[in-house]
């Protein structure tokens, strides 16, 4: 059975739209795209922060040479439940530019500080969340969000 011409158009100008949208240089499902992007960046950091509830995990973290001093267990805590907390605020989109500042802090002491300010190859990850923090500090969270149902302008 063939197909009525009429239908043939109607498909091909659907087709034609949407390679169109697929191309073109505007956005493509923005909104979509940035909240999954920031669920996904949430569920890794409060992964990485969990480890704060680890006992071997953290004792083995004090034991380097850079947290031998006096405040090195706060460091070690604080780091991790900064980590803990901003990720959780990203996967709520609630204080989420705050949530990008203490991310940002949080990673750049572990580039420069622990990392000796390598950022590509063995510890590019540290660099990659401060990328991914400074676009949702520009951009906000998106419109699933509860910063969203709480700012919203009246």
């Amino acid at each position: 059975m063939r197909m009525p011409t009429f239908l043939k158009k109607k498909k091909t100008k659907h087709l034609n739209k949407t390679m169109k949208e697929f191309f073109s240089p505007g956005p493509l499902w923005q909104t979509t795209g940035l909240i999954l992007v920031r669920w996904a960046v949430g569920a890794f950091l409060i992964y990485h922060g969990w480890e704060i509830f680890n006992e071997t995990t953290m004792s083995k973290y004090l034991q380097w040479d850079q947290f031998k001093n006096s405040n090195g267990k706060l460091m070690v805590y604080s780091g991790k439940a900064a980590e803990l907390i901003a990720g959780i605020l990203f996967v709520l989109g609630l204080f989420t530019r705050i949530a990008c500042l203490l991310i940002i802090g949080v990673m750049c002491y572990i580039i420069f500080f622990l990392g000796k300010g390598i950022i590509w190859y063995d510890d590019q990850h540290p660099f990659l969340f401060v990328l991914l923090a400074l676009v949702f500090f520009f951009t906000g969270p998106g419109n699933f969000s509860l910063d969203k149902m709480i700012f919203k302008k009246s």
